[in-house]
């Protein structure tokens, strides 16, 4: 894939068409279409090592701002890399209907990590979150909770590198003196968000929907009930 600016100031991008992202502003999956790109002649002049370009969201319009890498100045064009980072990113959602306060505190704080791109405190904020749940369930809930992201990694067909770095950091134990805490990357990140929502929602938000289900049909089964008249009472005996 090739990323550059041409001597008439014209960005080129390969994968023009294909390129999308969760607007932070409508939350919506949308196509990105570039609007502000930086003149040739100024990146010449001024040889900065990382460019931004402003897109538009197609859905809403917004702005979105985007940071490349210069890969290479070169005769008649200045290339990019393939990569990006994205200065605003949309916040990630969560139910926090059915988790404890203090659960929902430190999840909240740990989205917000995430979002702002901070990924290793990210993940710092995931641990304290899961040290919380594990306080709440108990050591059956934890042995519980670490069978249960067994199973995701094989569904998920996570790698063993990626989730042995997600296992240290919810689940290594704090008795280690010295405990190696891993470098997250995006990537690594991203598989850390899904296992934590994952984790929060087996323990919590599944258990609070099936009991709240049941509690709304037990009451209309005893209201319907209630409305039944008895045979003889109807009859006047």
């Amino acid at each position: 894939m090739s990323v550059y600016v041409d001597s008439s100031s014209r960005l080129h991008h390969d994968q023009e068409r294909s390129l999308a992202l969760s607007c932070p502003h409508c939350q919506v999956y949308s196509h990105i279409t570039a609007v502000s790109i930086p003149q040739y002649s100024e990146l010449v002049a001024s040889r900065p090592n990382h460019v931004g370009i402003v897109y538009r969201c197609d859905s809403c319009s917004a702005p979105i701002f985007l940071r490349f890498a210069v890969k290479m100045y070169a005769a008649n064009r200045v290339e990019f890399a393939n990569n990006f980072v994205e200065l605003e990113r949309a916040k990630e959602k969560f139910n926090f209907t059915y988790l404890p306060e203090n659960v929902e505190r430190l999840f909240r704080e740990a989205l917000g990590c995430y979002s702002s791109g901070h990924f290793n405190a990210f993940a710092s904020m995931c641990r304290r979150t899961a040290q919380a749940v594990f306080q709440d369930l108990g050591e059956n809930g934890r042995l519980r909770i670490f069978e249960q992201a067994r199973e995701a990694r094989e569904m998920a067909e996570i790698d063993n590198e990626t989730f042995g770095s997600v296992k240290k950091v919810l689940f290594s134990s704090d008795a280690d003196p010295s405990p190696q805490w891993p470098d997250l990357s995006a990537t690594e990140a991203g598989v850390l968000l899904e296992l934590a929502k994952d984790m929060l929602y087996q323990a919590y938000v599944r258990k609070g929907k099936l009991q709240q289900a049941m509690m709304v049909r037990r009451f209309f089964a005893e209201e319907t009930l209630d409305k039944i008249t008895p045979i003889g009472r109807a009859s006047g005996e």
